[in-house]
């Protein structure tokens, strides 16, 4: 199967899950699923999101949320750190197509090859991201594919209709 048409099955998925979802984080929760399950070499999926406030005037911090693949460290990380404090901080998706060539890389596993993060917005505010990492070479393909600027608006629908947000 095509990785375009692949896309587009997984992408109507979400869509489907987006609307039958109880709240934002049973949607986190199967959207990661989903991605890990479907697309096979995605060894790891996860969202980080961001703290609201950091104690003791420390850097505010990305704290792990729903994800699916091995356990990681990295539970909480500042914003000054990695790849995903680079895109969280900046609000730009940040695709890596060999970890090993970029030092902000935060190894968790050594099957990893590549990553791919993308910032959520609510209210054009930085409120998460979308953390991808895949066994195989290069990610790139994948944002060129459109997929990933579709990506976290589905989740910050989710976030607008939710009963926290009204």
């Amino acid at each position: 199967m095509a990785s375009g048409s692949k896309f587009a099955e997984v992408k109507e998925e979400i869509d489907r899950v987006n609307q039958a979802a109880g709240s934002v984080e049973d949607f986190m929760w199967e959207t990661v699923k989903l991605l890990h399950d479907r697309m096979l070499k995605y060894n790891w999926v996860g969202f980080y999101m961001l703290e609201d406030k950091s104690p003791d005037s420390q850097p505010r911090m990305l704290a792990l949320g729903p994800f699916q693949g091995a356990m990681t460290p990295h539970t909480r990380i500042p914003l000054n750190q990695g790849i995903c404090g680079a895109a969280a901080t900046t609000g730009k998706t940040i695709v890596v197509d060999d970890v090993t060539l970029d030092n902000r890389y935060l190894a968790c596993s050594t099957e990893t090859k590549s990553e791919i993060v993308v910032p959520v917005f609510v209210r054009n505010k930085v409120v998460g991201e979308l953390d991808v990492e895949a066994t195989s070479l290069p990610l790139s393909a994948m944002k060129t594919a459109n997929w990933w600027s579709i990506a976290p608006p589905w989740l910050a629908n989710s976030w607008k209709s939710s009963p926290d947000e009204q």
